[in-house]
């Protein structure tokens, strides 16, 4: 994606009023909607605004706009800067500025994070908190000059970081750390079928001379109701 003039409202004022190109190219080159380029021709969009020469910015060259103007079909190109601004070098970002107001509630956030983020580093906390690496030690040695009235507060309460930035630190710290396997449960209860089950004994040299357990014959239900019923019948004939 080209990269559009730096004030495109003003700009496409400029070129509507002093240039014969469409509002295709003229939208094109702003980074607009052909119709909010209409509503500037027509005076309903930017009434206010007072338009900028793209020429005179270096944003567009003459010949470029002469260009455009004689083939419609030509998207206008913004101009290179002949002016190379030498490359910023990065800086190591140091500790988080804490306003004056905030700062006496640095070692309550402190005391805050030692205890219910144990896992954070030093430079993490001094990075959350903005503050130095031996008032953090003076607070988890309770050996800071205010230690008697601490109070842990949470930092995102006191507005000395925000949430996201917090929670960051913690996924950070917690990737850091080394996996700890869980432990396997202890077993648990065996179904009542199984606990309520016979013994089975398959041992080969058990003691034969005990009986086995005699098993159960399988009862046959017409067979029981058809002596039934020749038990009836022979009552009713003896009372015959």
């Amino acid at each position: 994606m080209s990269q559009g003039p730096l004030m495109p409202k003003a700009t496409a004022v400029w070129l509507v009023e002093n240039t014969s190109l469409s509002f295709e190219q003229i939208a094109d080159f702003c980074k607009l909607h052909p119709l909010e380029v209409k509503g500037i021709a027509d005076g309903e969009v930017a009434a206010g605004i007072k338009g900028l020469d793209p020429i005179t910015t270096g944003q567009l060259t003459r010949e470029e706009i002469e260009k455009a103007q004689g083939n419609p079909d030509h998207r206008l190109k913004i101009a290179e800067s002949r002016v190379k601004l030498p490359e910023q070098k990065r800086v190591k970002k140091g500790p988080r500025y804490t306003p004056v107001s905030r700062r006496h509630d640095r070692p309550n956030a402190i005391l805050w994070l030692v205890r219910n983020h144990p896992e954070l580093k030093d430079a993490q906390i001094m990075r959350l908190v903005g503050t130095t690496k031996t008032t953090i030690q003076q607070v988890r040695e309770r050996t800071h000059w205010n230690s008697a009235s601490l109070a842990p507060m949470d930092p995102v309460t006191l507005g000395l970081c925000s949430q996201i930035d917090l929670d960051f630190e913690v996924q950070r710290a917690a990737k850091d750390r080394p996996h700890v396997e869980v432990q396997e449960t202890g077993g648990t209860l065996m179904p009542a079928e199984v606990s309520t089950a016979p013994e089975r004994r398959d041992d080969p040299f058990a003691d034969m001379s005990r009986p086995k357990p005699v098993e159960e014959e399988k009862i046959d239900v017409n067979s029981v109701f058809a002596k039934l019923k020749q038990l009836r019948r022979a009552d009713d004939e003896d009372e015959e």
